[in-house]
Protein backbone atom coordinates (compact mmCIF):
# COMPACT_ATOMS: atom_id res chain seq x y z
CA UNK A 1 0.00 0.00 0.00
CA UNK A 2 1.29 3.50 -1.07
CA UNK A 3 2.24 5.62 1.78
CA UNK A 4 2.19 9.11 2.27
CA UNK A 5 5.58 11.34 2.86
CA UNK A 6 5.30 13.72 5.76
CA UNK A 7 5.57 16.70 3.31
CA UNK A 8 2.27 15.56 1.68
CA UNK A 9 0.90 14.85 4.91
CA UNK A 10 1.41 18.13 6.40
CA UNK A 11 0.04 20.26 3.22
CA UNK A 12 -2.99 18.01 3.69
CA UNK A 13 -3.28 18.91 7.12
CA UNK A 14 -2.65 22.73 6.66
CA UNK A 15 -5.83 22.93 3.90
CA UNK A 16 -8.27 20.95 6.38
CA UNK A 17 -7.00 23.19 9.17
CA UNK A 18 -7.68 26.18 6.73
CA UNK A 19 -11.13 24.53 5.92
CA UNK A 20 -11.69 23.90 9.85
CA UNK A 21 -11.17 27.39 10.77
CA UNK A 22 -14.47 28.43 8.56
CA UNK A 23 -16.50 26.04 10.65
CA UNK A 24 -14.77 25.70 14.18
CA UNK A 25 -17.89 24.36 15.86
CA UNK A 26 -19.37 22.13 13.52
CA UNK A 27 -19.05 18.34 14.46
CA UNK A 28 -18.16 16.57 11.55
CA UNK A 29 -21.10 14.59 10.49
CA UNK A 30 -22.80 18.28 10.26
CA UNK A 31 -20.79 19.37 7.06
CA UNK A 32 -23.02 19.50 3.75
CA UNK A 33 -22.16 20.45 0.71
CA UNK A 34 -23.18 24.01 0.92
CA UNK A 35 -20.36 24.06 3.67
CA UNK A 36 -18.38 23.11 0.91
CA UNK A 37 -19.90 25.76 -1.50
CA UNK A 38 -19.40 28.52 1.18
CA UNK A 39 -15.45 27.57 1.88
CA UNK A 40 -14.95 27.39 -2.22
CA UNK A 41 -16.52 31.01 -2.16
CA UNK A 42 -13.99 32.14 0.52
CA UNK A 43 -10.92 30.91 -1.31
CA UNK A 44 -12.57 32.98 -4.42
CA UNK A 45 -12.92 35.96 -2.28
CA UNK A 46 -9.44 35.85 -0.62
CA UNK A 47 -8.68 35.87 -5.05
CA UNK A 48 -7.02 32.38 -3.93
CA UNK A 49 -5.71 30.46 -7.36
CA UNK A 50 -7.29 27.60 -9.00
CA UNK A 51 -4.58 25.80 -8.61
CA UNK A 52 -4.84 26.46 -4.80
CA UNK A 53 -8.45 26.07 -4.64
CA UNK A 54 -7.97 22.79 -5.90
CA UNK A 55 -5.55 21.33 -4.26
CA UNK A 56 -7.41 22.23 -0.72
CA UNK A 57 -10.56 20.59 -2.45
CA UNK A 58 -8.06 17.78 -3.01
CA UNK A 59 -7.82 17.10 0.58
CA UNK A 60 -10.89 17.52 1.99
CA UNK A 61 -11.72 14.32 -1.09
CA UNK A 62 -9.22 12.47 0.43
CA UNK A 63 -10.32 13.27 4.21
CA UNK A 64 -13.98 12.47 3.85
CA UNK A 65 -13.30 9.50 1.61
CA UNK A 66 -11.60 8.14 4.68
CA UNK A 67 -14.03 9.81 7.18
CA UNK A 68 -16.63 7.59 5.28
CA UNK A 69 -14.55 4.20 5.15
CA UNK A 70 -14.25 4.38 8.59
CA UNK A 71 -17.51 5.42 9.22
CA UNK A 72 -16.62 8.59 10.90
CA UNK A 73 -19.49 10.27 8.56
CA UNK A 74 -22.50 8.56 6.37
CA UNK A 75 -22.38 10.18 3.37
CA UNK A 76 -19.86 12.30 1.66
CA UNK A 77 -20.66 15.82 0.81
CA UNK A 78 -18.35 16.17 -1.76
CA UNK A 79 -20.17 13.65 -3.70
CA UNK A 80 -22.42 16.64 -5.69
CA UNK A 81 -19.33 19.41 -5.97
CA UNK A 82 -17.53 19.66 -9.00
CA UNK A 83 -13.92 20.21 -9.09
CA UNK A 84 -13.11 23.91 -10.64
CA UNK A 85 -11.54 23.53 -14.11
CA UNK A 86 -8.34 24.60 -14.16
CA UNK A 87 -7.14 28.09 -16.10
CA UNK A 88 -5.49 27.96 -19.43
CA UNK A 89 -2.34 29.62 -18.93
CA UNK A 90 -1.77 32.02 -22.07
CA UNK A 91 1.68 31.30 -22.92
CA UNK A 92 4.13 34.22 -22.59
CA UNK A 93 5.90 35.30 -26.57
CA UNK A 94 9.70 37.06 -26.58
CA UNK A 95 10.08 40.18 -28.28
CA UNK A 96 12.36 40.21 -31.06
CA UNK A 97 14.56 42.06 -29.50
CA UNK A 98 14.86 39.33 -26.63
CA UNK A 99 15.12 36.72 -29.27
CA UNK A 100 18.19 38.44 -30.99
CA UNK A 101 19.76 38.68 -27.27
CA UNK A 102 18.85 34.93 -26.53
CA UNK A 103 20.28 34.20 -30.62
CA UNK A 104 23.09 35.81 -29.60
CA UNK A 105 24.01 34.27 -26.47
CA UNK A 106 26.61 31.38 -27.22
CA UNK A 107 29.83 32.33 -28.47
CA UNK A 108 29.86 30.81 -31.86
CA UNK A 109 34.12 31.04 -31.63
CA UNK A 110 34.06 27.75 -29.47
CA UNK A 111 32.69 24.61 -31.08
CA UNK A 112 30.07 23.52 -28.18
CA UNK A 113 28.84 27.30 -28.71
CA UNK A 114 28.30 26.70 -32.44
CA UNK A 115 26.11 23.93 -31.46
CA UNK A 116 24.23 25.52 -29.09
CA UNK A 117 23.95 28.84 -31.67
CA UNK A 118 22.64 26.24 -34.13
CA UNK A 119 20.55 24.58 -31.87
CA UNK A 120 18.30 27.91 -30.47
CA UNK A 121 18.31 29.12 -34.09
CA UNK A 122 16.46 26.23 -35.26
CA UNK A 123 14.17 26.11 -32.27
CA UNK A 124 13.20 29.72 -33.55
CA UNK A 125 13.00 29.16 -37.12
CA UNK A 126 10.89 25.71 -37.01
CA UNK A 127 9.12 26.03 -33.84
CA UNK A 128 10.41 22.47 -32.01
CA UNK A 129 9.75 20.80 -29.08
CA UNK A 130 13.11 19.95 -27.07
CA UNK A 131 12.66 16.28 -27.75
CA UNK A 132 11.85 17.26 -31.82
CA UNK A 133 15.08 18.84 -31.40
CA UNK A 134 17.49 16.58 -29.75
CA UNK A 135 16.05 13.65 -31.82
CA UNK A 136 16.86 14.78 -35.42
CA UNK A 137 19.20 12.80 -37.30
CA UNK A 138 21.26 13.93 -40.63
CA UNK A 139 19.13 12.12 -42.70
CA UNK A 140 16.01 14.72 -41.78
CA UNK A 141 17.53 17.75 -42.94
CA UNK A 142 17.18 18.18 -46.83
CA UNK A 143 19.91 21.45 -47.35
CA UNK A 144 19.24 21.95 -50.73
CA UNK A 145 14.94 22.11 -49.86
CA UNK A 146 16.10 23.81 -46.48
CA UNK A 147 13.45 21.47 -44.95
CA UNK A 148 13.34 19.12 -41.91
CA UNK A 149 11.67 15.87 -41.54
CA UNK A 150 10.24 16.06 -38.06
CA UNK A 151 9.43 13.12 -35.28
CA UNK A 152 6.79 14.64 -32.86
CA UNK A 153 4.18 13.43 -30.64
CA UNK A 154 3.16 9.84 -31.36
CA UNK A 155 5.24 8.79 -33.86
CA UNK A 156 3.79 11.75 -36.11
CA UNK A 157 6.05 12.96 -38.76
CA UNK A 158 5.93 16.54 -40.50
CA UNK A 159 7.40 18.53 -42.75
CA UNK A 160 8.80 21.99 -41.99
CA UNK A 161 10.76 24.77 -43.30
CA UNK A 162 14.21 26.17 -41.84
CA UNK A 163 15.19 29.53 -42.28
CA UNK A 164 18.10 30.27 -44.48
CA UNK A 165 19.75 31.64 -41.16
CA UNK A 166 19.05 28.64 -39.56
CA UNK A 167 20.31 26.51 -42.22
CA UNK A 168 23.59 28.93 -42.55
CA UNK A 169 24.59 27.94 -38.50
CA UNK A 170 23.38 24.36 -38.75
CA UNK A 171 25.93 23.40 -41.66
CA UNK A 172 28.76 25.62 -39.99
CA UNK A 173 27.96 23.67 -37.06
CA UNK A 174 27.83 19.86 -38.83
CA UNK A 175 31.29 20.90 -41.06
CA UNK A 176 33.10 22.23 -38.10
CA UNK A 177 36.36 20.28 -37.80
CA UNK A 178 36.30 19.48 -34.14
CA UNK A 179 32.92 17.32 -34.60
CA UNK A 180 35.12 14.86 -36.13
CA UNK A 181 39.04 15.39 -34.70
CA UNK A 182 37.81 16.34 -31.32
CA UNK A 183 39.81 19.10 -29.11
CA UNK A 184 40.08 19.67 -25.37
CA UNK A 185 37.49 18.33 -23.27
CA UNK A 186 35.18 17.54 -26.38
CA UNK A 187 35.44 14.21 -28.05
CA UNK A 188 35.06 13.47 -32.12
CA UNK A 189 31.60 12.23 -32.45
CA UNK A 190 30.44 9.12 -31.87
CA UNK A 191 26.58 9.22 -32.52
CA UNK A 192 27.10 9.32 -36.39
CA UNK A 193 23.39 9.81 -36.99
CA UNK A 194 22.19 12.16 -34.90
CA UNK A 195 23.01 15.95 -35.22
CA UNK A 196 23.17 17.47 -32.03
CA UNK A 197 26.15 15.85 -29.90
CA UNK A 198 27.29 16.28 -26.18
CA UNK A 199 30.56 16.53 -25.50
CA UNK A 200 31.19 12.46 -24.94
CA UNK A 201 30.16 12.75 -29.10
CA UNK A 202 26.80 11.57 -28.00
CA UNK A 203 22.97 12.60 -28.52
CA UNK A 204 22.70 15.73 -26.72
CA UNK A 205 19.98 14.65 -24.15
CA UNK A 206 16.84 16.78 -23.61
CA UNK A 207 17.98 17.13 -20.16
CA UNK A 208 21.34 18.47 -21.18
CA UNK A 209 19.32 21.02 -23.47
CA UNK A 210 17.30 22.18 -20.86
CA UNK A 211 20.66 22.36 -18.96
CA UNK A 212 22.36 24.86 -21.37
CA UNK A 213 19.50 26.64 -22.42
CA UNK A 214 19.39 28.23 -18.61
CA UNK A 215 22.60 29.47 -19.01
CA UNK A 216 22.09 31.30 -22.33
CA UNK A 217 18.66 32.43 -20.81
CA UNK A 218 20.63 34.54 -17.75
CA UNK A 219 23.20 35.35 -20.13
CA UNK A 220 20.70 37.21 -22.52
CA UNK A 221 19.37 39.08 -18.98
CA UNK A 222 15.76 37.30 -20.11
CA UNK A 223 13.22 35.96 -17.27
CA UNK A 224 14.15 32.50 -15.79
CA UNK A 225 10.78 31.27 -16.78
CA UNK A 226 11.76 31.62 -20.50
CA UNK A 227 12.27 27.42 -21.89
CA UNK A 228 12.56 26.27 -25.45
CA UNK A 229 9.17 25.79 -25.12
CA UNK A 230 8.84 29.63 -24.96
CA UNK A 231 10.53 30.06 -28.28
CA UNK A 232 8.44 27.66 -29.72
CA UNK A 233 5.20 29.64 -28.55
CA UNK A 234 7.05 32.79 -29.64
CA UNK A 235 7.42 31.65 -33.16
CA UNK A 236 4.01 30.33 -33.54
CA UNK A 237 2.79 34.11 -32.27
CA UNK A 238 5.53 35.83 -34.55
CA UNK A 239 3.72 33.99 -37.34
CA UNK A 240 -0.08 35.43 -36.46
CA UNK A 241 1.50 38.59 -35.92
CA UNK A 242 2.94 38.35 -39.67
CA UNK A 243 -0.36 37.11 -41.35
CA UNK A 244 -0.02 33.40 -41.11
CA UNK A 245 -3.51 31.71 -41.05
CA UNK A 246 -4.40 29.32 -38.16
CA UNK A 247 -4.50 26.59 -40.11
CA UNK A 248 -0.79 26.60 -41.31
CA UNK A 249 0.51 27.50 -37.93
CA UNK A 250 -1.55 23.93 -36.83
CA UNK A 251 0.37 21.78 -39.31
CA UNK A 252 4.17 23.66 -38.87
CA UNK A 253 3.38 23.12 -35.12
CA UNK A 254 2.17 19.60 -35.52
CA UNK A 255 -0.83 19.86 -33.19
CA UNK A 256 -3.51 17.22 -34.27
CA UNK A 257 -6.69 19.86 -33.06
CA UNK A 258 -6.69 22.87 -34.40
CA UNK A 259 -8.23 23.95 -30.88
CA UNK A 260 -4.91 24.05 -29.19
CA UNK A 261 -3.29 26.44 -31.84
CA UNK A 262 -5.81 28.80 -31.19
CA UNK A 263 -4.31 30.17 -27.54
CA UNK A 264 -2.51 32.07 -29.74
CA UNK A 265 -4.99 34.17 -30.62
CA UNK A 266 -4.70 35.21 -27.28
CA UNK A 267 -1.08 36.18 -26.73
CA UNK A 268 -0.40 38.88 -29.45
CA UNK A 269 -2.07 42.19 -28.19
CA UNK A 270 -0.19 44.14 -31.16
CA UNK A 271 -2.63 41.56 -33.50
CA UNK A 272 -5.59 42.41 -31.54
CA UNK A 273 -5.19 45.67 -32.60
CA UNK A 274 -4.43 44.97 -35.95
CA UNK A 275 -7.57 43.06 -36.60
CA UNK A 276 -9.36 45.49 -34.99
CA UNK A 277 -8.14 48.42 -36.99
CA UNK A 278 -9.10 46.77 -39.68
CA UNK A 279 -12.78 45.66 -38.95
CA UNK A 280 -14.04 48.57 -36.81
CA UNK A 281 -15.99 50.66 -39.45
CA UNK A 282 -14.98 53.85 -37.77
CA UNK A 283 -10.97 52.70 -36.56
CA UNK A 284 -9.76 54.63 -39.72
Amino acid sequence: MRTLSKHTCRAYSIDLEYFHALFPKKHLQEVTSLDVKQFLLKLAQEEKSRRTALRKLSALRSFFRFALKNKWVLKNPLDVIDSPKMEKKIPIALSQEQIKRLLEAPSDKRYLGLRDRALIELLYSSALRMSEAVGLNREDVDIEEGMLLIRGKGKKERLVPITPTALKWLDKYLKHPSRFAGEKGVKPEVSKEAIFLNKSGNRLSERSLDRLFKVYVKKAALPSSVTPHVVRHTIATHWLEAGMDLKTIQVLLGHSNVATTTIYTHVSSKLKREVYDKAHPRAH
